[in-house]
């Protein structure tokens, strides 16, 4: 069954925003969200973290980075320390984005390391698994899935309790297409017997569900028994609709 705690929604701007948008868009949230019963997020591209930091101050919305180094410091141009990600209150951090797995080319290798390089700084890995459409019709997603958080768990079996998951078939992120609510329970169901397996403490571990989650389709998602809350890319940018969401998961 789903995990002992609250749920989460998380929002996922992805490579949008402005100083001006984000403003309007962050006051909104931050008064909607006041009372919230789940644990709300926002993860926005690293150069507008400065500005979550400072108007979500006091608020009771975290704040996530979209990605973190898998290295402490050193001649890696362009990547974001953890250390770095921590100085701006960042509490979680995406690894594993699809988007980052297919248009980067990381590897289940590079995600464990980047996971381990987010604990080892106190910053909550959002560790983001999930199958393509032509893995999902040759009868793969288990067997896709189970290999990616096994990546994730051998380097990091000891804090895996740590960390929050997010099962993200690829097929369904952005394209309108959404997983039944059938279809995420299955393998959210997978990926639960997989950590119970894997850690005594796996309760504590909540699963996201994160492909196209929205307005119309959250409140069913989220009464499946081990979805424990919401990756949520387009609608967070939108109050009104983050907001439901966010009042679905109460």
């Amino acid at each position: 069954m789903g995990c002992a705690v609250k749920k989460r929604i998380f929002g996922n701007w992805k490579m949008n925003g402005s100083l001006e948008a984000n403003a309007a868009l962050l006051q909104a949230l931050k008064s909607g969200a006041s009372q919230a019963a789940c644990e709300v997020a926002v993860c926005a591209p690293a150069p507008y973290l400065s500005q979550l930091h400072s108007v979500l101050a006091g608020s009771a919305i975290a704040i996530g980075a979209q990605d973190v180094s898998a290295h402490a410091s050193g001649a890696f141009t362009g990547e974001v320390s953890g250390a770095m990600l921590r100085e701006f209150g960042v509490r979680y951090a995406l690894v594993g984005h699809s988007e980052r797995r297919q248009y980067h080319g990381e590897s289940d290798d590079l995600v464990a390391r980047k996971a381990q390089a987010a604990l080892a700084c106190g910053i909550t890995p959002v560790v983001c698994v999930g199958e393509t459409l032509a893995q999902r019709e040759a009868g793969e997603t288990d067997a896709v899935v189970r290999r990616q958080l096994a990546a994730v768990a051998h380097i990091n079996g000891h804090c895996l309790s740590e960390i929050v998951l997010a099962y993200e078939p690829v097929w369904a992120i952005g394209t309108g297409k959404t997983a039944t609510p059938a279809q995420a329970q299955a393998v959210h169901a997978v990926l639960r017997a997989q950590l119970l397996a894997a850690t005594t403490s796996a309760a504590r571990i909540p699963i996201l569900y994160g492909g196209s989650m929205n307005a119309a389709n959250a409140a069913e998602l989220l009464a499946q028994p081990d979805i424990d809350g919401g990756l949520i890319g387009g609608a967070s940018l939108k109050a009104a609709d983050f907001l439901h969401i966010v009042a679905c998961a109460g």
